[in-house]
């Protein structure tokens, strides 16, 4: 009795940090509006001359799953080619293919394996390039199912860029994503969905999503709230644009903006990249 009692309180201390190590089992993930390569940003904030720093900011904290908006294909191109472990998923906005600006996911082939993945437009017509409503662009949702390689667990991760310009685009085009959201995912898995939705949190037209998922920048036990999209260091505002909502964690132990200068340049976009770190 006395040998089986010293063999369990030797084993204790392991089924504890077992028992831990199950609950705190996380996933972190991010949404990165990278700016098109094309715009006419000039000196160190052209693609040309950020793209070095772009992939090591990546590497360095090498999310699960990460979202991109505004990317051209060459620029997806060059994260594909420079960022090992990653491969990516996603279409061009204007014709399906590869021309225009691609909502693509990006995902760690150590980490999570694709299982399936789609592409559809905020319109009316969502299944065929369109314009949605009063947008003055074509705007896309990428969608993709993943299994963590790590526990084994299924999940959703959505992937979107809502109008700059048309408010009943973004209104409409947000209650597109809450209805197919709904409707694809009957199994009942943990689902992300992330982007630049090019409105400030108090705006009614995420009321609808709110209902369905969880605001990372709400719930996080640490979140570095504030302004996301900087305009290369000249807005100075308090309140983000870019988000990661959630629904089926547990937890999200941490929203933060990504801030820090990379190969020597101060920003790595005009959006600052977010990173949500979630507890199954």
């Amino acid at each position: 009795m006395k040998k089986m009692m010293i063999l369990l309180a030797a084993l204790l201390p392991v089924c504890i940090a077992c028992k831990t190590q199950a609950q705190e089992s996380t996933l972190k993930v991010m949404s990165y509006n990278i700016r098109y390569g094309t715009a006419d940003d000039g000196g160190d904030h052209k693609w040309e001359n950020r793209k070095e720093a772009a992939a090591a900011m990546v590497l360095d904290q090498r999310p699960a799953v990460f979202g991109v908006q505004e990317a051209l294909d060459f620029q997806l191109d060059y994260l594909d080619e420079n960022c090992p472990g990653y491969k990516y998923v996603g279409v061009g906005r204007e014709d399906g293919v590869h021309e225009g600006e691609h909502m693509a996911v990006f995902y760690d082939t150590e980490r999570v394996e694709l299982e399936n993945w789609g592409t559809y437009w905020l319109s009316e017509t969502p299944e065929v390039p369109s314009y949605g409503w009063d947008a003055a662009c074509k705007r896309t949702a990428t969608w993709t199912l993943l299994k963590d390689l790590q526990t084994g667990k299924k999940f959703y991760f959505v992937n979107t860029h809502l109008d700059h310009v048309g408010k009943e685009a973004r209104r409409k085009g947000l209650l597109l994503l809450v209805e197919r959201i709904g409707q694809m995912n009957p199994e009942g898995y943990p689902m992300l969905l992330v982007g630049d939705f090019n409105v400030h949190p108090d705006n009614p037209c995420l009321n609808e999503l709110r209902n369905l998922m969880t605001d990372a920048w709400q719930s996080a036990e640490e979140a570095d709230f504030g302004t996301t999209w900087h305009d290369w260091g000249k807005n100075t505002g308090d309140t983000p644009i870019d988000y990661i909502f959630y629904s089926g964690f547990s937890a999200c132990k941490s929203m933060l903006r990504v801030t820090q200068e990379y190969k020597g340049r101060s920003f790595v976009s005009d959006h600052y990249p977010v990173t949500a770190v979630l507890v199954y």
